[in-house]
């Protein structure tokens, strides 16, 4: 009977050692598991950026930078943004898209009108990103606001219709005007449509409009002198990457001639440009980081709506004014959003 009593007892002791040796056999392979993932670094998501110029993609990039960290993006850390510039170059883009499509990106961010073009017509499969641009729906890039399709998504400017917004800004602005000068780019695919829309505005205001194409950086000078030779009043600078490599130039020639004008975007005012009547820039770059981390999420771009900005700057430079010797009426100034003094 006691035999039996300790056959049972050590077949029993046996199971319990072998139970044990099972959980601590599980437990060492656990974790030497955690610490191969501990020494196996995560993927870090690579951001591919494309810019105009290298000191403008510095300034106009900040907000997407700063709300990238606010989601909990860290350069370095868990993600890596390449940055590509084209330098008011447009012919350049195409290369650039190419190169981002070689690197693998996980998304593809774009700066300006032309560039969205590049990339998709380099891929249909990453996703990309507008930052901000040139209607998207008409000039083909997306399907539809709201189901844009594809891999394309972002933001997009409310249209050229805002060259109207600004013709009666000039209205406003310069008495009795009645003829302005109008240069835009053909590297621009809305170059010609801008000046149509500014056309049809001008036509209700009772101003001429003085189309003055400009094909390249020797153009310039030739371009205001006949702005000046045909006694122009004032100045609409149309948009564009090419246009943007130039801003220095274009607002000294404006300044020299003593004209006060209207511009496509901020960093022209900040050179010492009369005035921009525009989307507000910062906060689309906000909401292009906060698309591009849906993405990274796992959210399509087919599924992510196009966006049209909802707030607008009126930004005023009196220095400007004060150099070329121009009073900018009391009224236009209450509606400015900022002024530079």
């Amino acid at each position: 009977m006691k035999r039996k009593y300790w056959v049972r007892w050590l077949d029993s002791f046996s199971d319990y050692l072998k139970s044990v040796g099972l959980v601590a056999f599980a437990i060492a392979f656990a974790l030497c598991g955690a610490a191969a993932d501990a020494q196996q670094p995560k993927k870090l998501a690579r951001i591919c950026y494309i810019g105009n110029t290298v000191s403008l993609t510095a300034e106009m990039i900040k907000p997407f930078q700063q709300r990238l960290r606010e989601i909990g993006y860290i350069e370095g850390q868990n993600v890596i943004i390449d940055y590509r510039y084209y330098e008011g170059q447009i012919e350049r883009l195409p290369d650039l898209a190419a190169e981002f499509v070689r690197l693998n990106c996980d998304v593809i961010v774009t700066q300006g009108t032309e560039a969205p073009e590049a990339v998709k017509n380099a891929t249909k499969t990453i996703p990309v990103v507008m930052a901000f641009g040139a209607d998207a729906v008409r000039r083909g890039i997306v399907a539809d606001l709201a189901r844009p399709g594809g891999n394309i998504t972002g933001m997009t400017s409310i249209g050229v219709e805002i060259y109207g917004k600004r013709l009666e800004l000039l209205k406003e602005t310069v008495p009795k005007l009645a003829r302005v000068a109008f240069i835009w780019s053909p590297t621009n695919p809305d170059g010609g449509f801008q000046v149509k829309v500014a056309e049809t505005v001008a036509r209700f205001l009772r101003v001429e409009i003085q189309s003055l194409e400009v094909k390249g950086p020797d153009d310039f000078e030739g371009a205001f002198q006949a702005a000046i030779k045909k006694r122009a009043q004032a100045l609409i600078v149309g948009g564009g990457g090419f246009f943007s490599a130039h801003q220095k130039r274009i607002v000294e020639l404006a300044a020299k001639r003593r004209l006060p004008g209207t511009y496509p975007n901020l960093q022209y005012v900040e050179a010492g440009g009369l005035m921009l009547y525009n989307e507000d820039r910062s906060e689309m770059f906000r909401r292009a980081a906060e698309i591009v981390d849906k993405i990274l999420k796992g959210t399509k771009p087919a599924d992510i709506p196009v966006e049209r900005p909802k707030k607008f700057d009126l930004v005023i430079n009196l220095k400007a004014a004060k150099q070329i010797g121009f009073t900018v009426p009391p009224a236009v100034l209450a509606r400015a959003t900022r002024i530079i003094r």
